[in-house]
């Protein structure tokens, strides 16, 4: 299970994502908020792997409140502007979305993240072969 936090200060943004999360059996989405500020607190008061974040918010933005952070989760930023998307990627953000996010993107960014997580779990194990081995 994923467990994840939508921070946007668009209603309709949040419902849209809210219902994308939905749709996917291992994401549970545990809250959602309007601003960097609950983001923090959500951040420190839950277990959270998974961020989608808005970039354009009121006093702090999505790309300052990620360079905030010493522990971060794995975050998809989601906004309508283009131009941060090198920003986010050097943030190392998993993927930018970009609004209106369809459910087909949505999907292949998710899977994104759960590729990535089985790679990891197979490179802590080396496999090796060994002949005349006796017990």
């Amino acid at each position: 299970m994923i467990n994840c936090i939508i921070i946007d200060d668009e209603p309709l943004a949040i419902k849209l994502l809210e219902n994308h999360i939905s749709k996917i059996d291992e994401l549970k989405l545990v809250a959602t908020g309007k601003n960097a500020f609950e983001a923090y607190k959500l951040l420190q008061n839950h277990e959270i792997d998974l961020m989608f974040l808005d970039i354009q918010m009121p006093d702090l933005n999505g790309i300052e409140f990620i360079k905030s952070l010493t522990k971060k989760p794995k975050t998809i930023l989601t906004t309508a502007f283009r131009e941060y998307a090198i920003d986010g990627f050097e943030l190392e953000a998993v993927d930018y979305l970009l609004k209106p996010i369809t459910f087909e993107r949505f999907f292949r960014s998710v899977h994104r993240i759960r590729r990535n997580e089985e790679k990891d779990v197979h490179e802590d194990f080396i496999v090796l072969k060994a002949e005349g081995f006796k017990r």
